[in-house]
């Protein structure tokens, strides 16, 4: 009778749980994007909608790492959707509160020039080695995603205008980090790429 194949270091099949979860995260976008638009700046129930759409879409992207990990179920298709999925969700939501008029352009702009630069880098670095994600660049996702979850909902109808500061301080803070994680990612690589080139 065969046994079961319980080799750990056996490849997992890339439809699997964390990889489903990330898909549906990436088909979330457009709906979130829509419900966000089509409020027109209202702050209704569609702008609520869009803004809890997109806390819980973002919330994915903990939990298919974590499963992916403990499970061993991490995969090359896992780490190529992954992070094009946060980017397209995250990047997607910036430019929609710049169209609604809410969100500077210069701060969308800078914040995405980065993140598809290093995105790149990271697939040019690829051919050589791959360069982990640091603490820093995972607080700028975090700092990133509750900037924006903030942004998105109008919690200013509901406390008061004071919350304002709060999102600028937030969004401000994501921008620094966004910055700077960006440059040591770069300074980072070409470092590891040099001692390789040496080595």
């Amino acid at each position: 009778m065969a046994t079961p194949n319980t080799d750990p270091s056996a490849t997992p099949s890339n439809w699997n749980l964390p990889n489903v979860i990330t898909v549906i995260r990436i088909l979330m976008a457009p709906v979130f994007f829509w419900m966000l638009l089509a409020d027109a700046g209202q702050h209704g129930s569609l702008r609520w909608a869009a803004a809890v759409v997109f806390i819980v879409a973002i919330a994915t992207d903990g939990i298919d790492g974590a499963i992916a990990r403990r499970r061993n179920l991490v995969t090359d298709l896992g780490k190529l959707l992954d992070p094009i999925a946060d980017k397209v969700l995250t990047g997607g939501a910036l430019v929609c509160l710049s169209i609604l008029g809410e969100l500077w352009w210069w701060v969308t702009i800078v914040i995405l020039v980065r993140e598809i630069g290093i995105t790149v880098f990271r697939f040019v670095m690829l051919r050589d080695h791959v360069i982990p994600a640091s603490r820093g660049g995972k607080l700028k996702t975090v700092t990133q995603a509750v900037a924006i979850s903030l942004a998105l909902l109008p919690l200013w109808l509901v406390v008061g205008e004071w919350v304002y500061w709060v999102n600028w301080t937030a969004m401000a803070l994501a921008l620094i980090l966004t910055v700077v994680t960006g440059v040591d990612y770069l300074a980072a690589g070409w470092r590891e790429r040099r001692k390789r080139r040496h080595a």
